[in-house]
């Protein structure tokens, strides 16, 4: 027969089971908040870490064009990724080489790296580099149309805004330092870069899709492969002018670099970080790349930023936090 004795003895096991069970509930809670802002921040590392590849990457296709074509260069860089991804695919794994799998991948590489370097590389022998620029930050907005209706991503107005402004920062810096302030270019120069944008814009949210179910790793390695085969036609063309004598140690030393750092670790970092956070925000950050080249080029090749450049290039900076601002009704997928 339980006594009043053994009653009380029991409630208070029970009360210290229970203190014990939510303190180790309220420890777990607390290691799980950890990891997953330890998760987020390294999410933003590498987004960080692929946008200050590209943006080097500029100059150093700057050094390396002294030496090799459009084409040339594009080619050298995707076939030397490509051998290191076949090695490392090798040893990690391919993707499942189903039919869907291999349809989508195609039209990755089709996009980008294909589409997009051709409009780019092409439209550039039309128009002003300036008013490319211009137009390829349009990227973001033309990503937050597509997510909203084809991903069914919702953004708050406070990142629609930071996306706005990153614009007129933009403008800022690449007008900044002419005096007329506006550059004109062909229209046929500006469509194509204008197809550049679109294909940018394709190839971030199919990645986005993509690595549900495939891995970064694996997704950067087919389009490495598959960018090589699709410029191997343009650089046989092209090989023919080449003049291998006159190519620099400076040059091969930018080929290099931008195989390492702007073909392999810039895409690996940013499809990483599509997988983790909505394509349109992680869209926004690319308009941080002008920023970066226009430093890079003040503090390697010499060139000069004016104060209207500086500020321009604070305004980007800005309206990339606004454009990653979170809240509480943030709805995220």
């Amino acid at each position: 027969m339980t006594t009043k004795q053994d009653t009380l003895y029991s409630q208070s096991l029970f009360n210290k089971i229970a203190i014990f069970a939510g303190g180790r509930r309220n420890q777990l809670l607390q290691k799980s908040s950890f990891m997953s802002e330890k998760n987020v921040a390294f999410t933003y590392l590498t987004l960080a870490l692929s946008i200050i590849f590209w943006g080097g990457s500029f100059i150093a296709t700057k050094i390396a064009l002294q030496s090799f074509s459009p084409f040339c260069l594009i080619f050298l860089r995707f076939s030397c990724a490509s051998v290191f991804f076949l090695l490392l695919l090798s040893r990690t794994g391919f993707p499942p080489l189903t039919r869907k799998n291999l349809k989508n991948l195609a039209l990755l590489a089709i996009f980008q790296p294909g589409l997009y370097f051709t409009f780019e590389t092409i439209g550039l022998q039309y128009t002003t580099a300036t008013k490319t620029s211009l137009i390829i930050a349009t990227i973001p907005l033309v990503v937050v149309v597509m997510s909203v209706l084809f991903l069914k991503e919702r953004i708050r107005p406070i990142n629609i805004a930071g996306i706005c402004i990153s614009l007129a920062g933009v403008s800022l810096l690449v007008f900044g330092g002419q005096p007329e302030g506006v550059a004109s270019g062909m229209l046929f120069g500006d469509l194509l870069i204008g197809g550049a944008v679109l294909s940018a814009a394709i190839y971030m949210l199919m990645a986005r899709s993509l690595g549900q179910t495939i891995t970064p790793v694996q997704i950067t390695g087919v389009q490495a492969i598959f960018g090589a085969l699709i410029f191997l036609p343009l650089f046989l063309y092209d090989l023919p002018a080449l003049q291998w004598q006159e190519v620099t140690t400076d040059s091969i030393i930018a080929v290099i670099g931008l195989t390492v750092f702007a073909t392999i670790a810039a895409f690996l970092c940013y499809n990483y970080a599509l997988t983790q956070i909505p394509a349109a925000r992680a869209a926004v950050f690319i308009n941080a790349i002008p920023v970066v080249t226009a430093f890079g080029a003040w503090l390697l090749l010499g060139e000069t930023l004016t104060m209207v450049q500086f500020i321009g290039g604070a305004v980007v900076l800005f309206a990339v936090y606004l454009a990653n601002h979170s809240g509480p009704s943030a709805a995220s997928t």
